[in-house]
């Protein structure tokens, strides 16, 4: 699911994000951020995360500006053992990531 809020749009992926399930999502992501200035993945649906989407991020938030709203326990350890939620814009949820950015 896509849609726009707060003049962010928010990409939200739901089930797995993996080697074989990524691909997808990286398609709506690199189409988000080429048409807009903020894109918001809404990762409270991810069920499983792992370096396909690690790098994904990564190399989405080298396009322009992404936010991470609302990820799970996974998706959080993940970010924190690799140094990549240092890197990354991440919020609690996809409200707070969807405001204007100051």
């Amino acid at each position: 699911m896509q849609y726009a809020r707060h003049g962010a749009w928010v990409v939200a992926p739901h089930g797995p994000c993996d080697m074989d399930s990524v691909p997808p999502l990286a398609e709506a992501l690199s189409a988000a951020a080429e048409a807009h200035p903020h894109v918001v993945l809404d990762a409270s649906g991810i069920t499983f995360a792992d370096s396909s989407l690690l790098n994904l991020l990564i190399l989405t938030h080298r396009t322009g500006a992404l936010t991470v709203a609302a990820p799970g326990p996974q998706l959080r350890r993940l970010l924190e053992i690799t140094g990549a939620g240092a890197v990354l814009r991440v919020r609690a949820g996809v409200e707070e990531a969807a405001a204007p950015q100051r």
